[in-house]
């Protein structure tokens, strides 16, 4: 028989079923993503119409039926309306939860990743801190949380923990300068940026807004992410394609 169930969780996306009702996808702490129907939301007087929007947060009952869940109640906490309301950052908001959905399950601990997704969406929200550090903070330390995170602290080759002045993506991340292939696709990194990586390889997600980078340093992260990702995510994400246009 089915269940009801509550559940905390981000709402990642939402498509329309038929003419009233919608179907979204949910970043939860305790069943990791799940899909759920909820029946009229597409109407005006739904108790849960602005509850079913993307980038939504707050806690929700499900009935959990044999074969798929149906959306009883939420309770809203964070709509992120100051990411909803700016163009840009709703772009980087929606490639956060897109490359999210891509890499967790149902059914998985995702509890550090939603962790990880809520603070990554409020620091785009205070605008405190450049948005094109926040995503490589975030795709660098999403992919640690999945199981395939770089390694920064030693020479992947050696084990050398001095001299760390290489990156190569296809050697799963630093390289000494011993090790450096030549003709390798291995490129030079600063001692800044080797620390960042570090940084943010060792740090709990409610630490990794913190600090500011220089804008040779970030770009340095840019190509460090995007070769790492390259390598390791073989998926086209639609929304990074918008995105990139802005």
């Amino acid at each position: 028989m089915g269940q009801e169930i509550k559940v905390t969780g981000l709402v990642l996306n939402a498509g329309n079923i038929g003419e009233f009702d919608k179907r979204v996808t949910l970043l939860t702490k305790e069943r990791g993503r799940i899909t759920a129907f909820a029946r009229g939301a597409k109407k005006a007087t739904s108790p849960y119409a602005a509850a079913c929007q993307p980038l939504t947060f707050g806690e929700f009952s499900l009935y959990e039926g044999r074969s798929s869940f149906n959306l009883m109640w939420a309770d809203v906490g964070h709509y992120f309306e100051g990411v909803k309301e700016d163009l840009l950052l709703v772009s980087y908001g929606s490639y956060f939860c897109e490359f999210a959905s891509y890499l967790t399950r149902e059914n998985n601990d995702e509890k550090e990743i939603l962790k990880l997704l809520y603070l990554s969406l409020r620091a785009l929200e205070k605008k405190t801190i450049d948005p094109k550090l926040i995503r490589r903070v975030f795709e660098i330390k999403l992919m640690a949380l999945y199981g395939q995170g770089m390694e920064v602290f030693c020479c992947t080759q050696c084990g050398s923990t001095e001299d760390l002045s290489c990156f190569d993506s296809s050697a799963g991340g630093i390289l000494c300068s011993n090790c450096r292939k030549s003709g390798g696709r291995a490129v030079h990194i600063s001692g800044s940026a080797v620390y960042t990586l570090q940084f943010i390889l060792s740090s709990p997600p409610e630490k990794l807004y913190t600090f500011r980078v220089s804008k040779e340093v970030l770009k340095e992260l840019d190509s460090v992410s995007e070769s790492f990702l390259k390598q390791y995510v073989s998926h086209h994400f639609k929304s990074l394609d918008f995105l990139e246009l802005l």
